[in-house]
């Protein structure tokens, strides 16, 4: 399994400890409770460790899983969040076999930032009832249900949950800075368990869990919801494959020659959220936080992540009842200390003082992920990203006079020359031309001086997409009206085909105005004009 054995046991032990607390909190928080966070954490931890495509991930229950599940959970139920996982693996499993892992690897930076910074923001909102010792209110709207939970508290105050929500974050942070070896997420919820016992405290706790995992079974499954729950799993599916192979990608940074497989881990992924709910568990994505303290704790194998879920199975065999008098203050102070530790403030800083185009596509990601859902706001940051990123390319499109004498054969006097440039317009066409900059472009040679030939320098065009060879026909007609005469000049064996197949440069071809190089069509410009009578006759020696 691996060249370094007690290793990657020893992190597999010290992931697990980190992930006990975490695995409980985003259970409860997805409101099937602390028992599918459990089931989670082994279930899919295993398959994925198992079947993925990074021999360093940690798999299990996460914050960001969580933000998506909570509207599904208030509309359609466990039964409803459990089918949704189902349906989730089967299209993840398609996007394994369609090998659609590397496209990931295109998501700006921006938009993770403000993925993260909207996650975290949410993750902490969702802890505030928890935190402040009220019931957690109806609705799936985190501010909402944040701002009752805080007039519930204003109304009935419990001191003893905040205390001990603001104790276990803070030692958590603290812990963190002083020494990060150490996992004070545990021994934070451990001493808020036993001081609450001892004391007597009112607090809520986990209550009962199961002393083992269900046995599988489909029996929350209903076909008459599947129609209903299409775009739920799309959402869970686009989730967990972001997420996952984020942390795979994170893993990697994190290792020296450690690579994962993008599509091997989109399938083991899918195979992991496809069995999970099967024993009760919740949609599962690769866990960013887990993964690092895999990493750091010296893992170099699978073995890792496979301990990690199998000690927490021990746990759920031999200390259910241990489990169940866990506060939920405590464990919500471990995950608002994990909403703040998601956030890496100097990046995000960094990121908003680079351009306007980074500062407002991170801003646009993280505004709505707090107030739509992750995935629109992963959509919506996608698409402002690649219009800044089009408009961008657009200015970039050039449309430059070049001199004619480099490019004409033969020897000419200075009358002829000067004739030349009076008649002869030879215009270099630089950079992509699409549908971003066809209107500019357009513009630009519509306004050319009345001149008798121009010669259009293609070879340093880039792209042509339709648009861009509609534009170009539109431009090469309305000068011909013009009484301008066109020719065309180096065009890319690959830009034939649009250009052809929109009937822009066929009538010039068929007219031999279309040349392999300038220095042709200039020639050509010129025998034209002497055909005219513009210039004298051509000499012999031309």
């Amino acid at each position: 399994m691996g060249r370094h054995p007690r290793r990657d046991l020893l992190a597999g032990l010290t992931v697990a400890i980190v992930a006990l607390p975490l695995a409980l909190g985003f259970g409860i928080s997805s409101g099937l409770g602390a028992e599918a966070g459990l089931a989670t954490a082994v279930v899919a931890g295993v398959l994925a460790a198992v079947f993925g495509g990074s021999a360093l991930q940690v798999s299990g229950p996460t914050g960001a899983m969580t933000v998506v599940l909570v509207p599904i959970m208030h509309a359609h139920g466990a039964s409803g969040v459990l089918t949704v996982g189902v349906m989730a693996g089967l299209l993840l499993l398609g996007l394994a076999l369609a090998r659609a892992g590397r496209y990931m690897a295109l998501v700006p930076a921006p938009v993770v930032e403000g993925f993260t910074l909207g996650i975290a923001c949410v993750i902490g909102l969702q802890q505030v009832p928890a935190a402040l010792g009220v019931p957690t209110p109806e609705g799936d709207k985190v501010l909402a249900v944040a701002w009752q939970a805080v007039l519930a508290f204003a109304a009935h105050p419990d001191w003893i949950a905040v205390t001990m929500a603001v104790a276990v974050a803070a030692v958590m942070l603290a812990g963190a800075r002083l020494r990060p070896g150490v996992p004070f997420s545990l021994l934070a919820v451990a001493a808020a368990t036993v001081v609450a016992e001892l004391a007597g405290l009112p607090v809520t706790r986990i209550d009962a869990l199961p002393s083992g995992l269900p046995a599988p079974s489909l029996s929350f499954l209903d076909v008459s919801a599947l129609g209903s729950l299409i775009a739920p799993a799309v959402a869970v599916a686009a989730l967990a494959a972001l997420e996952s192979l984020l942390s795979a990608a994170v893993a990697d940074g994190m290792s020296v020659n450690h690579r994962h497989d993008p599509d091997r881990e989109l399938f083991g992924q899918g195979l992991a959220n496809l069995v999970a709910p099967l024993f009760g568990g919740v949609p599962a994505t690769g866990a960013i936080a887990r993964t690092a303290v895999n990493v750091r704790s010296g893992a170099s194998s699978r073995l890792a992540a496979l301990a990690h879920a199998a000690i927490l199975g021990v746990i759920v065999f031999t200390a259910a009842d241990l489990v169940a008098r866990i506060p939920l203050a405590a464990l919500a102070g471990v995950l608002l200390a994990t909403a703040v530790r998601m956030v890496e403030v100097g990046s995000v800083a960094a990121m908003l003082r680079s351009t306007r185009a980074d500062a407002l596509v991170l801003t646009l990601t993280a505004i709505a992920t707090l107030a739509l859902d992750l995935v629109a706001a992963v959509i919506l940051g996608l698409v402002v990203a690649g219009a800044l990123a089009l408009r961008a390319i657009a200015r970039d499109v050039r449309l430059d006079a070049m001199p004619l004498h480099p490019d004409l054969p033969g020897d000419h006097d200075a009358e002829e020359h000067a004739l030349l440039a009076e008649h002869i317009v030879a215009y270099r066409l630089d950079g992509p031309l699409f549908f971003a900059a066809a209107h500019r472009f357009l513009l630009e040679l519509s306004e050319v001086a009345d001149v008798s030939v121009i010669v259009l320098r293609m070879s340093r065009v880039t792209t042509v997409d339709a648009s861009g060879a509609l534009v170009l026909g539109d431009a090469i007609s309305r000068l011909e009206r013009r009484g301008i005469t066109v020719y065309v000049s180096g065009i890319r064996d690959g830009h034939h085909r649009p250009l052809r197949a929109l009937g822009v440069i066929s009538r010039l071809d068929e007219a031999g105005q279309v040349f392999a190089t300038t220095p042709e069509a200039i020639a050509a410009a010129r025998h034209r004009l002497h055909l005219d009578g513009v210039l004298p006759a051509v000499r012999a020696d031309d």
